[in-house]
């Protein structure tokens, strides 16, 4: 796509050069030649072809710093996917550990599930075993003491028996 400028710089037909050298034709047809309208017309095309230039030279930069931005932002992303690639590395072993741990928790839970309810049952037939085993024992304390009672009591009743004999004997022999 050609510029203004080189339009205007290309070699012109000498048919151009003539009508351009016979001026401008007015509203009602005939040819005026004023020079300070064609000077006129050069410099507001000059000012016009100075303000495309600017546009173009503006847009060329635009296009450089969006051309850097990009290319940063390419590197950036670049950068970014290998972290993510070096992360998910360093997780994925973790991720397998916890996870085979955690299902060894599950499983020793479930373990101890009935475990646990078993040990309470037992505690609490323990326990009752050992109310029994002390009521027994009281029983028992309360039986042997009282048996240590009639055999003190029985050996008192035989010592007064064996005194009374003792003396009926010592009576009779005498």
């Amino acid at each position: 796509m050609a510029t203004t400028r080189q339009i205007l710089e290309q070699p012109q037909s000498p048919f151009i050069q003539r009508i351009k050298s016979s001026g401008n034709i007015s509203m009602n047809g005939s040819p005026m030649i004023d020079d300070k309208e064609e000077e006129l017309s050069q410099s507001a095309f000059a000012l016009f072809k100075a303000k495309e230039d600017e546009i173009e030279r503006r847009k060329m930069e635009v296009k450089d710093r969006v051309q850097t931005k990009l290319g940063l932002a390419e590197e950036a992303t670049r950068r970014l996917a290998e972290i993510r690639e070096e992360l998910e590395a360093l997780t994925d072993p973790m991720r397998k550990e916890i996870s085979a741990i955690r299902k060894r928790v599950d499983a020793i839970n479930r373990e101890l599930k009935p475990l646990g309810q078993s040990c309470q049952r037992k505690e609490r037939e323990f326990k009752e075993a050992l109310e029994a085993y002390n009521e027994k024992n009281k029983e028992k304390a309360i039986f042997v003491s009282k048996l240590v009672e009639l055999v003190t009591e029985s050996e008192k009743l035989r010592m007064t028996k064996l005194d009374e004999l003792s003396k009926s004997i010592e009576i009779s022999l005498r």
